[in-house]
């Protein structure tokens, strides 16, 4: 009796953004992709063109066609330099800010002394400008 043998169907299988990116990233970073298209369940000939059109246009490739680019799709894959970048405004943002409160302050305490009346007698406190105290 002859064992009949398992067809394979072919089924079209949607795969997140998220999914594919992570894959390529692993291709990328030199893990072996047979085995990884073991332990993923991709042909590899699918992780090879997820590959190439990431290499091609980078994420928004990766998209199945007709779906419009989410802001989610391009913030997940950020590079190293784009990542320090966009730390770096944020820190240089926050440095001015704390510039305008910091002259504010030392303005503000200029006023403060100019304002007081100096002392005159020796012990005595200085007069902040109000009367009766």
């Amino acid at each position: 009796m002859k064992k009949k043998q398992k067809q394979k169907r072919k089924t079209n299988r949607a795969y997140t953004l998220e999914y594919k990116v992570a894959a390529v990233e692993r291709m990328l970073g030199g893990e072996n992709i047979k085995a990884l298209s073991r332990i993923l369940g991709v042909a590899r000939s699918q992780l090879y063109r997820w590959l190439d059109r990431y290499r091609e246009q980078g994420v928004e490739r990766l998209r199945g066609p007709g779906r419009p680019p989410s802001e989610a799709a391009v913030r997940i894959i950020e590079t190293p330099a784009e990542t320090a970048a966009r730390r770096i405004a944020e820190l240089e943002r926050k440095v001015g800010q704390q510039t305008l409160e910091v002259d504010f302050l030392r303005r503000a305490f200029k006023r403060v002394k100019e304002s007081r009346q100096p002392k005159t007698r020796p012990g005595e406190r200085a007069s902040t400008g109000r009367s009766g105290q």
